[in-house]
């Protein structure tokens, strides 16, 4: 069992946080701005959290990454810019019922384990896959910087910032340690890359 905790949350599609990597936000809904002033306030954790469909409130996964604000620019018409850094995924208990613009709940940490390090072989096809879906997508990328990423920060960079569904980035958040993630993302940019530009048919794994 992880530490059980209260957490405001920002939920928000797309947006990914892992232990030890960093996301940048803005932030300008008034009650995301609360929710940062709040967090300043007291400990600077927010839990991230993905919207499971529609609604008002949308539902939620059960699975989430908490982060502390590393970093805050306080813009003059009271927007954020901030950066969030992983302390640890959370299972989602139970939402509170509270008086606050923003969502709170109470969650479970999960443990951090290390991330091992990744076989040699599944490295290089982790790298191969990288520049197929790179050059499929037409991004600009500098190999020599990512041939210097440790494991972990390589896999979960690509989990943050190619631009699968929110189906699949859960997925990618809930693997349950990095060998699994990294056949997942080499299965995924495989699979939306073949796909890439065909905007007739989005592809959704959902």
């Amino acid at each position: 069992m992880g530490d059980v905790t209260r957490l405001s949350i920002f939920p928000l599609g797309g947006a990914l946080l892992f232990p030890r990597m960093q996301l940048p936000l803005h932030i300008f809904e008034p009650r995301y701005r609360a929710l940062v002033s709040d967090a300043m306030a007291r400990d600077r954790r927010i839990g991230m959290i993905q919207p499971k469909g529609e609604g008002d409130p949308p539902p939620l996964f059960d699975i989430g990454c908490a982060g502390r604000i590393a970093h805050v620019e306080a813009l003059d018409d009271g927007r954020y810019n901030i950066v969030l850094e992983g302390l640890a995924k959370f299972r989602l208990i139970r939402e509170l019922d509270v008086t606050t613009p923003f969502r709170q709940i109470e969650a479970e940490l999960e443990p951090d384990l290390a991330a091992d390090a990744l076989p040699l072989a599944t490295r290089s096809a982790l790298e191969e896959e990288s520049r197929r879906y790179a050059e499929a997508q037409g991004y600009a990328v500098d190999w020599n910087a990512v041939s210097r990423l440790d494991d972990e920060s390589l896999v979960n960079g690509i989990a943050q910032i190619a631009p699968f569904d929110i189906a699949a980035k859960q997925a990618l958040l809930e693997s349950p340690d990095l060998a699994t993630r990294t056949e997942l993302v080499i299965q995924l940019m495989q699979f939306f890359g073949r796909h890439a530009g065909d905007l007739d048919d989005p592809v959704t794994l959902q």
